[in-house]
């Protein structure tokens, strides 16, 4: 039987990733402790939320994302720095932060750079649709500023993120964060618990083990 893999489906500006977080963070550790008994690769899979733009995002969807981020907050109590709204320019563009994902999975930094992605953006009121943002995001995890920055113009960079995207909605998703367990040829998509993921931890042993007799 081929290795199980764990798709974790995301954006780095999707708010509700950003919610999902800490819950992600406990349920992906706890996994790790499955191996060797249950092996299962976690896959980190850009689900690319909105194309590039340069357009200044229009009033009434900077209001409906503002609202969307104090509902994460109520239900959550996820954090959020709201001065981004007056002190940006929003623009409805986050492949050049999923390309900036790329670029750091090629040295093994790709959740630190969604991390860095997601404080920058959402507690410290930085713009990630920029290039000179998201550069001094990835020179802050290390990386060579003007390296990363003709990177994340790459023909070849840029070719990768749509081929993901493409294998992305082939999958059983309902939008971002989405889980996916692929396994034995089945792609069978979970349940997002956002308070509770001891229930998704369960349920993907349950079929671990049942695929496992």
């Amino acid at each position: 039987m081929s290795k199980p893999i764990l798709y974790y489906v995301y954006d780095p500006m999707c708010s509700w990733c950003w919610g999902y977080r800490d819950s992600w963070l406990k349920l992906s550790a706890k996994l790790a402790e499955l191996e060797p008994e249950h092996p299962l690769e976690i896959r980190y899979q850009l689900g690319g939320l909105a194309p590039d733009s340069d357009v200044v995002m229009p009033v009434d969807l900077q209001q409906t994302l503002q609202n969307i981020w104090r509902n994460i907050h109520a239900k959550l109590g996820t954090q959020f720095n709201f001065d981004f709204w007056t002190e940006c320019k929003p623009q409805r563009s986050t492949y050049p932060a999923c390309r900036a994902c790329l670029v750091a999975r090629t040295e093994n930094k790709e959740k630190e750079m969604l991390f860095a992605i997601q404080q920058g953006y959402y507690l410290q009121a930085k713009n990630p649709s920029l290039t000179d943002e998201l550069a001094e995001l990835a020179e802050g995890i290390g990386f060579d500023k003007a390296w990363f920055k003709q990177q994340l113009h790459d023909d070849a960079v840029n070719k990768q993120l749509f081929e993901e995207i493409n294998t992305s909605r082939q999958l059983p998703i309902q939008g971002f964060p989405s889980l996916v367990l692929s396994i034995e040829g089945k792609n069978i998509p979970l349940a997002l618990e956002y308070l509770d993921w001891q229930k998704t931890y369960s349920k993907i042993t349950e079929i671990l083990q049942f695929a496992s007799k």
